[in-house]
C-alpha cells in the first residue's frame, strides 16, 4: 500500500481529513503513556530483564492513538509493512521477519544472561530470562504462521 492510499484510510476506518481519533484529555492520556513505555524501555536497553521491545511497541501504540499523523505515519513505513502488517492482520511473519526478531532477541537475551552472570545474580533470575527466551523461540518459531515471500 501506498502512503497516500493509508492516509485516505487506514485500517481503523479514519479517513483523510477526519478529526483526531481521540478526545483531547485521552489524546494526552495517550501522550504520557508513551513517554512512560519509550522512558522504561529505552532503560531496558541497558538493564536486563526489562522488556524493550513489547514496551517500545506499546510506546508506539500509544504515541500512534494520540494522533491520526502519528498513526498514518507509523503504518506506512517500512518497518511496519514488512514486519509488522502481516502479524497484525493475519498473525503471520515470513521466514525473514521471524529469522531478524528471534536473532535479535537471542543476542539480547545472551547479553543479558551473561550481565546476570557477571553480577552473580540470583539463579531465579537466570530461570526467568530462559523461560521468556524459550517462550518467544516457541511463539514466534512455532505458533506464528510462516509465510514464504
Amino acid at each position: 500500500m501506498e502512503r497516500d492510499e493509508l492516509l485516505q484510510n487506514d485500517s481503523k476506518g479514519y479517513t483523510a481529513g477526519s478529526e483526531n481519533p481521540v478526545g483531547s484529555l485521552t489524546r494526552y492520556v495517550f501522550i504520557a503513556f508513551g513517554i512512560f513505555f519509550f522512558a522504561i524501555g529505552a532503560i531496558g536497553t541497558v538493564v536486563p530483564l526489562i522488556p524493550t521491545t513489547p514496551l517500545i511497541i506499546l510506546a508506539a501504540v500509544c504515541f500512534g492513538k494520540s494522533s491520526y499523523k502519528l498513526h498514518s505515519w507509523f503504518l506506512s513505513t517500512q518497518l511496519y509493512r514488512k514486519t509488522i502488517n502481516g502479524f497484525v492482520k493475519s498473525r503471520e511473519m515470513s521466514i525473514k521477519a521471524k529469522a531478524a526478531l528471534l536473532t535479535s532477541v537471542t543476542i539480547i537475551m545472551g547479553l543479558s544472561f551473561s550481565t546476570l552472570m557477571i553480577f552473580q545474580a540470583p539463579v531465579y533470575l537466570r530461570i526467568v530470562l530462559a523461560v521468556i527466551w524459550v517462550f518467544h523461540i516457541v511463539y514466534f518459531g512455532f505458533i506464528i504462521k510462516t509465510v514464504r515471500c
